[in-house]
């Protein structure tokens, strides 16, 4: 393989216990991009550009991202505020957050959030815990190829711990749709429990 990465390294990112659906969802492409996020220094921003254009240009290009930081963040006020950001709406909210203190969130719920993978760490630092957050929740399907990792110790270190749920079945096509993690119960009661419903 032109990445450097050999099949056991693979391999340790493989579990064959899984379904598929698209190819960005099959197990085996799943574990070459976790390998290549993990061992390949250099190409993990071309995997990153390659399978999250979006969220590549959000974190590369200071034009796009200060734009649509400065459309968020018009749209936030002092009031408390329950924040759920999705793929790239996830990446989004948390640097809007981190960058305002004098926010209040009283939950940050990030749904299919790529803030573990090592390129998109790698142009958010420093990573640090948002001021403004009182809980973080973090849900994800394990099968999500833009949510290849949680945001734990080991891929995302910040104080205090980030609340992850890897339990999410989303039933969309690709594994990542809105809809999938909405219709999750337990994300769903997470929501209604915050805003008092």
């Amino acid at each position: 393989m032109r990445a450097g990465i050999t099949d056991e390294q693979i391999n340790e990112e493989f579990d064959p216990t899984t379904r598929e659906r698209g190819p960005e969802n099959w197990e085996w492409v799943q574990a070459i991009i976790r390998a290549i996020d993990r061992h390949a220094t250099g190409l993990s921003q071309r995997s990153l550009e390659t399978f999250m254009r979006d969220v590549y240009l959000y974190t590369t290009n200071f034009v796009v991202k200060d734009t649509i930081d400065a459309v968020v963040t018009k749209e936030l006020t002092r009031q408390p505020t329950i924040v759920v950001g999705h793929s790239l709406g996830s990446v989004v909210a948390y640097n809007v957050l981190k960058s305002d203190e004098n926010l209040s969130v009283p939950l940050y719920v990030s749904l299919g959030c790529p803030l573990g993978i090592r390129a998109v760490i790698k142009q958010m630092r420093p990573v640090t815990y948002p001021k403004a957050v009182t809980d973080w929740f973090n849900a994800f399907d394990r099968r999500d190829v833009v949510a290849l990792y949680p945001l734990d110790a080991a891929n995302f270190p910040v104080t205090p711990a980030i609340e992850n749920y890897d339990s999410v079945d989303n039933k969309t096509e690709n594994r990542h749709g809105i809809v999938g993690y909405l219709n999750d119960k337990s994300v769903a009661e997470r929501i209604l429990t915050a805003i008092g419903a």
